[in-house]
C-alpha cells in the first residue's frame, strides 16, 4: 500500500534529520488523513491505494501551479522548495503512462463509446478516470481528449 510508503519514508527522513523530507511527507500523510475523515462522513470507501493517489496527484498539481506562479513572479527560492515538495510526492505516484499509450486508450473509448463531438468529452473522460485515473494526469488527458474530439 502507498500509505504504509509514505508512513515508512517519513520514519526514515525522521531517522536521518532531513527536515526537508520529513516536513514533505508530513504534509502528505496530513492530506490522507483529511480525505480519510471526509470519506467516513460519505461512508463510500473507495480502494486504498486508489484514494492515495488521487491526493497525491491533487498535491502534484498544486505544487506544479505554484512553481509557476512563484516562477513568473520572480520568487526562485519559493519555487525551488515547491520542487522538492513535487520530488517527493512524485516518488509515491504510481507510474504514469505514456503519451502515447494514453492517447490509444483515448481512442478506444472514443471508438466504444461512439464519441465523435465535443458533447461526448464528459462521457469520454469519465469513463478514462474510472478505467485508467491512477495511471494517467488527467489535466494533460483533458487536452488530448479535447484534441481528439475537436
Amino acid at each position: 500500500m502507498i500509505r504504509d510508503t509514505v508512513k515508512a519514508a517519513q520514519i526514515a527522513a525522521m531517522k536521518a534529520g532531513d527536515k526537508d523530507r520529513t516536513a514533505a511527507t508530513r504534509s502528505i500523510m496530513a492530506k490522507i488523513k483529511d480525505k480519510d475523515i471526509e470519506l467516513r462522513t460519505k461512508g463510500d470507501a473507495p480502494d486504498d491505494d486508489a484514494m492515495v493517489t488521487d491526493v497525491l496527484q491533487k498535491m502534484a498539481k498544486q505544487r506544479r501551479e505554484s512553481i509557476d506562479m512563484f516562477e513568473s513572479g520572480g520568487r526562485t527560492e519559493l519555487a525551488a522548495a515547491e520542487k522538492m515538495e513535487l520530488s517527493v510526492i512524485e516518488e509515491f505516484l504510481p507510474a504514469q503512462l505514456s503519451e502515447e499509450d494514453t492517447a490509444a486508450l483515448i481512442d478506444g473509448i472514443k471508438s466504444e463509446l461512439g464519441a465523435d463531438s465535443m458533447k461526448d468529452m464528459g462521457r469520454v473522460m469519465g469513463e478514462l478516470k474510472k478505467r485508467h485515473g491512477t495511471e494517467i494526469d488527467m489535466s494533460k488527458a483533458s487536452a488530448m481528449v479535447k484534441a481528439a474530439l475537436g
